[in-house]
């Protein structure tokens, strides 16, 4: 049994390693996105570097990616922490990839994808926080920071089950996050959304 997990969060790390953003570049003859813009292969620096289509593609690549092996998990009745630790291994596959050179994306998709099987719910307050940042503040990191703040105390609440993973998950992100949080604070951080132009 131990090494059937073992092998499932093994699965799951080398699955979520496959980044929708660097793919859908190298498809279509584009310069690798972690060379460009904010150097981030995830979905707000295609929508920097090319168009809303291509954002989305990678957006709905990268939240599929991590509902996948935590669906599975939940098919094969793992426990929650288990689950957990296959949703947190998704996300380091993400981050870390294998296949390039171990430089990946942030985990925010990802991360959401793997706490959609939580329940619609935790999705609608997660997505809402996420939207809340972002009409207020324009900053796409900063909704990515408070919303990874807020997921342990929403699933606290909807599935208190999960909130030990959760509570890894949200810590794994936020270290993603360092150098945004530094630029935040010094005022040089990129707006995602500018409400002034």
């Amino acid at each position: 049994m131990i090494i059937l997990i073992l092998l499932f969060v093994l699965c799951a790390y080398l699955f979520g390693a496959l980044n929708g953003a660097i793919l859908l570049c190298r498809f279509k003859g584009w310069p690798d996105p972690r060379l460009q813009g904010s150097q981030n292969p995830g979905a707000t620096n295609m929508l920097r570097l090319h168009h809303a289509q291509a954002a989305s593609a990678v957006l709905i690549f990268d939240i599929l990616k991590g509902t996948l092996p935590v669906y599975l998990a939940y098919f094969f009745n793992y426990h929650p922490l288990v689950i957990g630790f296959i949703g947190i291994a998704t996300c380091l596959g993400h981050i870390f990839p294998p296949y390039f050179q171990f430089k990946g994306g942030k985990g925010v998709a990802t991360g959401l994808g793997t706490l959609l099987p939580l329940g619609m719910d935790m999705t609608g307050l997660l997505v809402l926080t996420w939207l809340l940042t972002i009409a207020v503040s324009g900053y796409a990191s900063l909704a990515a920071i408070i919303t990874a703040i807020a997921a342990p105390f929403f699933v606290e609440q909807l599935k208190p089950e999960y909130t030990q993973p959760v509570i890894m998950l949200s810590i794994l992100i936020i270290l993603r996050h360092i150098s945004n949080i530094k630029r935040l604070l010094m005022g040089k951080e990129k707006k995602m959304v500018n409400w002034k132009q």
